[in-house]
């Protein structure tokens, strides 16, 4: 009977310490655009792996806000797999960036959370005196 319950007891903690599991890793988890012109290109890549022994299900990522829009991989991604998500951020808006996008997977960080940061400086006006200057035209007089 002892032998019997060391064996249970045993084979208990084997089955609750061996669980299998994804596990989502990333290369980075901010992405800093630094100083960048209102209306540029405020997209970046988070490349992450697989690193667990399940495949791993991305379910959403969600912006702090609608102007930071991530997309993510729909399929299931192996293990030792790498695949990444995609954040735009709107540059029309001024000023300092720092937002975040919040990932929900069956990884085992529950949830996960990337940034972004940085400043959007205005961007410098169109030189008005290079621009070509239209004479204004007169309608013929009904003399």
């Amino acid at each position: 009977m002892k032998k019997l319950l060391v064996a249970l007891g045993a084979a208990l903690f084997l089955s609750l310490g061996v669980s299998a599991q994804a596990e989502i890793a990333f290369e980075k988890d901010v992405h800093d655009f630094g100083t960048m012109k209102q209306h540029g290109d405020a997209s970046t890549e988070f490349v992450f792996k697989n690193t667990g022994s399940e495949p791993l299900i991305v379910a959403n990522a969600k912006g702090s806000c609608g102007c930071t829009v991530p997309e993510w991989p729909r399929e299931p991604i192996q293990p030792g797999a790498s695949s990444v998500i995609k954040v735009k951020y709107d540059s029309k808006r001024l000023g300092p960036i720092n937002k975040s996008v919040t990932i929900t997977s069956n990884g085992s960080e529950q949830p996960k959370v990337i940034r972004i940061k940085g400043n959007i400086e205005a961007a410098p006006k169109a030189d008005e005196s290079a621009m070509p200057v239209k004479e204004p035209t007169m309608a013929p007089s009904a003399n």
